[in-house]
């Protein structure tokens, strides 16, 4: 009898450690899609943890996260798999690699490639699967979503992303015009560009600030490089004063060939120089107070009104005297 207790106790022994787990019930399985034009996120609440989800940005592929409302997992590298579901004998898992791990309510974001597979998983049966320690004692734990009702919420998720922007903040914030001819004029890329970040400015009216730089190459003497980069970023303030952009809310500098992208010691080197460079920005606006109208001591028929006195064309930002009538030279 004693040497079955100690067989027995052995047997447990050798068995691995059961890993902590959190699973949402199958019954109480659901998928959330939420969104707008710059963002697009499908997750699934997983009881007693927090959620996973898929955030897909305005031009980007999607990324997997989790979401954790206890700080669980401690700090490392965690394994992420495309899990086989128990009912799916013989298929084995997917390893997908690791993700590192931090602190704070998003412990982790994966990388593109790896948010791929896991869809795919998804549509074929498969579970997104995470695999680490807890912060506290070190045991071993598995965080995991379940394919159930996933088709339709990811049909919904594929709607989402059709309506996503080109582009996010991130990748329009600044952008880079070039001049390759030596002239002045915006050609069709330049404008194409400028109407890529015009649509943003108009989806998200709190980038509310521009600030746009003019440059040139060597080419010429410094007052003519000066005047072309001035020429040049005037040329991108026109077109976004045009396009109903405040002109109080850009600033226009120009800087001749003070600034060259790189050295002025080839035709090609000189190209990337010919340029105007566009910033935008999100800043706190000042808040004007309301005019007070000054009391009046007479009626409207007893003293007329002043005829109202042309009013003076505004001066640009960085504009300094009349741009020159002549043709711009060759280069610069």
């Amino acid at each position: 009898m004693r040497q079955r207790y100690l067989v027995f106790l052995s047997l447990f022994a050798s068995l691995p450690a059961m890993a902590i787990t959190f699973q949402t019930r199958l019954e109480k399985v659901e998928w959330k899609v939420e969104g707008d034009k710059f963002e697009c996120r499908l997750s699934q609440p997983i009881t007693d943890f927090g959620a996973g989800e898929f955030v897909r940005r305005a031009g980007e592929q999607a990324t997997f996260r989790l979401k954790a409302r206890e700080r669980w997992m401690g700090a490392g590298s965690a394994t992420l798999l495309a899990a086989a579901a128990p009912w799916q004998p013989g298929r084995g898992d997917i390893n997908l690699g690791v993700v590192s791990v931090g602190g704070g309510e998003v412990p982790f974001n994966s990388s593109q490639q790896q948010a791929g597979r896991l869809l795919t998983g998804l549509l074929e049966g498969r579970s997104p699967l995470v695999r680490h320690r807890t912060l506290q004692g070190g045991d071993a734990m598995e965080v995991r979503l379940l394919p159930v009702k996933f088709n339709q919420a990811y049909q919904d998720y594929l709607a989402c992303t059709a309506k996503l922007l080109p582009v996010n903040f991130d990748q329009i914030r600044h952008l880079q015009l070039g001049f390759p001819g030596g002239g002045v004029e915006l050609d069709d890329m330049a404008r194409a560009k400028l109407e890529i970040m015009l649509d943003f400015i108009k989806a998200d009216p709190s980038v509310n600030h521009i600030e746009i730089d003019g440059h040139s190459d060597n080419s010429g003497n410094r007052l003519t490089n000066r005047d072309l980069s001035r020429r040049r970023a005037l040329a991108v303030f026109d077109y976004f004063k045009a396009n109903g952009f405040p002109e109080a809310q850009m600033v226009m500098r120009f800087h001749g060939e003070r600034y060259p992208l790189a050295p002025n010691n080839s035709s090609a080197n000189r190209a990337k120089n010919r340029r105007a460079t566009v910033q935008l920005s999100r800043v706190e606006l000042p808040v004007e107070a309301p005019a007070t109208a000054p009391a009046s001591t007479t009626t409207p028929a007893e003293t007329p009104a002043p005829a109202a006195a042309p009013a003076e064309a505004p001066i640009k930002p960085g504009v300094q005297g009349a741009a020159p009538k002549s043709q711009s030279p060759a280069g610069s």
